[in-house]
């Protein structure tokens, strides 16, 4: 099975999982820590995904289920916000939902797999990052990014996007140009 292959159910499933260890490592002292994301602490980037998935869900007219504040519990919220997100696109009546995208026609499932779930691996590098934990992303999450950021263009160079790409070494490893491509250095 290629990655072209996998269901935005299943590819959120995998990748949902991935980001739950990354939080679930973070020490309780180190999430006020900045974030490789300017102005942004560990806490924000756990923020930033959960504000993101609640917000997509509202352009197709659902809401995903009420869960503790990332202030009190980064690992619950974060729960709470996954599961329910799981069950809509569990679910094909909801995940096909359909809405004008900035891309043109699109639907639900097809938003969260191609950018939400672009967010839970570069943000969850993003946490590892700021927390000093395990910052490793599986080769085969950075070659799907990897044909996702390429796909978008210069679309993603817009504000509040990725900032500009930073120059690295011919012989870097694929997650390393892949992270400064998307304005990260590693």
């Amino acid at each position: 099975m290629t990655t072209a292959d996998i269901s935005p159910a299943d590819r959120y499933r995998d990748l949902a999982a991935g980001f739950t260890q990354r939080i679930d490592a973070v020490p309780e002292d180190r999430w006020d820590n900045n974030s490789p994301c300017e102005g942004w602490t560990a806490r924000d980037v756990v923020r930033h995904v959960i504000d993101s998935e609640r917000d997509m869900v509202k352009v197709v007219g659902l809401e995903l289920a009420p869960g503790p504040s990332v202030d009190d519990n980064p690992s619950a919220a974060w729960a709470a916000v996954r599961d329910s997100m799981q069950a809509i696109l569990d679910d094909p009546e909801k995940s096909t939902l359909e809405y004008d995208g900035h891309f043109g026609r699109t639907n639900l499932g097809a938003t969260v797999d191609g950018f939400l779930c672009f967010d839970l691996v570069i943000h969850g590098w993003d946490l590892a990052a700021a927390t000093g934990t395990d910052t490793s992303i599986p080769e085969k999450d950075v070659d799907w990014v990897s044909q996702i950021a390429a796909g978008l263009g210069d679309s993603i160079r817009m504000a509040g996007v990725c900032g500009p790409e930073i120059p690295v070494a011919d012989d870097a490893d694929k997650a390393t140009k892949l992270l400064a491509y998307l304005g990260r250095a590693v």
